[in-house]
């Protein structure tokens, strides 16, 4: 999905996408099913973040769907934070 925005910045620019923590990760594929927007993939040794652009920014829903807390996004305020600095800069 490159080449998209998201309010005038080039989606590539903004880091907002879900870590997986490996240690924590079950691989049970919650949020492979949860995504609709194909943000994740099955991998050789378990669920990746394969397409981390095609996240919502702003969006964390999946994280309250994996069982084991494996995900987490960038901090909301830092979020709007980097989107300020951007939008200075388009």
């Amino acid at each position: 999905m490159s080449g998209r925005n998201y309010m005038g910045i080039p989606r590539e620019k903004i880091a907002w996408y879900p870590t997986i923590d490996a240690a924590l990760c079950i691989n049970c594929g919650a949020c492979l099913d949860f995504c609709s927007n194909g943000v994740y993939a099955q991998g050789a040794t378990g669920v990746e973040v394969a397409n981390p652009y095609n996240c919502v920014v702003g969006c964390s829903a999946c994280r309250s769907e994996c069982p084991s807390g494996a995900l987490t996004f960038p901090d909301k305020k830092e979020l709007i934070r980097m989107l300020n600095e951007l939008r200075a800069t388009v």
